[in-house]
Order: structure tokens, then C-alpha cells, then sequence
């Protein structure tokens, strides 16, 4: 089942929480969720540079927020806050067209962009767009990650490599992906890179240890102590 499922839907609620926190009735659940989604793959095209890691919408009756974790958040901010005004109002005019609903925008920066797999894979992604060899920079992003901290890392590239007539996946890891175990830690990310013979498949996973609940383990703690 680890294998086969999204690593970060396979853990929601026990370690990842939803990108998408508000409630709807029915008849607006759709529209909801496809301005989010529009949202999205906006901030995404037009954050290229900025390196977006994860981008949080919640609702409310009057207001929409939208968090947006950034590896380089000046670049999103500009100067005197002007970047982020201007996103506000291309939000507002073009997805929230209702003009009581106020569009706000808190962006908050990745303290270790290192082991963040939507960041690693974008890093790869784009040595790959500027032609740098696929294996080198798999390589680079590896050595980055492990000396982060990060428990492990799993990367698979799939299509043309090299410019190769029949497209192939190749596939690197180093330290352990425990991907069935539900209490650990596993980002997950896959990016798309496009490049003069075709688009070139980039999926990344980060383990970053295992997460206990904190009651659990101080109780196991005080089980082991009486036991001593």
C-alpha cells in the first residue's frame, strides 16, 4: 500500500495536514475547490523564481487566506511589501470575483529548504532545464539533502535522458524510505522539467525520521522508568 498511494495522503491527519482548510455546503463545494485549484497552478506559474514550497488556502465567511511557503520570500515580497499587493489584487480580480470576500496573503519562509522535497525537486528540475547532466545533479541534490540531516532520499527520473531515442526511469537512494510505515516522516514531491526533446518526469522522497505522539511517548518513558 506504501508504494502505491501519495506518501503525503497516505499520512494526512496523522503528520500532514490539508493544503485546503475551510467548509462548504454542497452547492458551493465545487466552485471552492476549483478556485483553489486555479489559485494554485497561478502562484506556481508566476512564483517560478521564488521557489514555492506549499501553498495553504483557508476560508472563512468574509475572507480568503493563502499562505504561501517561500525559500526565497523577497523575491514574492518586493519592495516595500509592493509584490505582495499586487498578488492580492490579481487573486481578487481574477479567481474571488465576489467583492465583499477580502483575498489576504501571509508568506512565511522555509527555514530548511534542504529537506523539503517539493524545493529539492524543483532544484533538480531546473539543473536539468539548463542542460546540466541528470546524474549530476541528482547527485548534488543527494549529497545537499544528506547533509541537511535527512534520514534518507529517493529520487526517480523518467523520460528521455540525455536525449535518448526510447525514454527510460532511472532510480537513486541513499539511507531508507520506510514508505509503509505510517509514523514516518516522508515528504513527497513530483515535478515536471521540459526540455528540447520532451518533458523528464522528477519524483522525490525525503525521510526525515519518525514522528510519536508526545502522550504515547511520555508514557512509554514513564513505563520504562518504573520497570528500572
Amino acid at each position: 500500500m506504501g508504494k502505491k498511494i501519495n506518501p503525503k495522503i497516505f499520512r494526512i491527519k496523522n503528520i500532514v495536514g490539508w493544503s485546503s482548510k475551510w467548509f462548504s455546503e454542497s452547492k458551493d463545494f465545487a466552485a471552492k475547490l476549483r478556485q483553489d485549484v486555479k489559485i494554485r497552478d497561478f502562484l506556481e506559474k508566476h512564483l517560478l523564481e521564488a521557489f514555492v514550497s506549499n501553498i495553504v488556502i483557508e476560508r472563512s465567511a468574509k475572507d480568503v487566506n493563502v499562505l504561501i511557503y517561500s525559500a526565497r520570500p523577497g523575491i514574492i515580497i518586493g519592495k516595500s511589501g509592493v509584490g505582495v499587493e499586487e498578488l492580492r489584487k490579481t487573486i481578487s480580480r481574477q479567481f474571488i470575483k465576489d467583492k465583499k470576500i477580502k483575498v489576504n496573503i501571509t508568506i512565511k519562509e522555509v527555514s530548511k529548504p534542504n529537506v523539503n522535497a517539493s524545493l529539492v525537486a524543483q532544484a533538480i528540475k531546473f539543473d536539468i532545464e539548463k542542460r546540466i547532466p541528470y546524474r549530476r545533479a541528482i547527485k548534488q541534490a543527494i549529497q545537499r539533502v544528506e547533509r541537511a540531516g535527512a534520514e534518507g532520499i529517493k529520487t526517480i527520473i523518467s523520460g528521455r535522458l540525455n536525449g535518448s531515442e526510447i525514454a527510460r526511469t532511472e532510480m537513486l537512494v541513499s539511507g531508507k524510505i520506510p514508505l509503509h510505515t505510517i509514523r514516518a516522516n516522508i515528504d513527497y514531491a513530483a515535478k515536471v522539467a521540459n526540455t528540447t526533446y520532451g518533458v523528464i518526469g522528477v519524483k522525490v522522497w525525503i525521510y526525515k525520521g519518525e514522528v510519536f505522539d508526545k502522550k504515547t511517548t511520555k508514557d512509554e518513558n514513564d513505563t520504562a522508568k518504573a520497570n528500572q
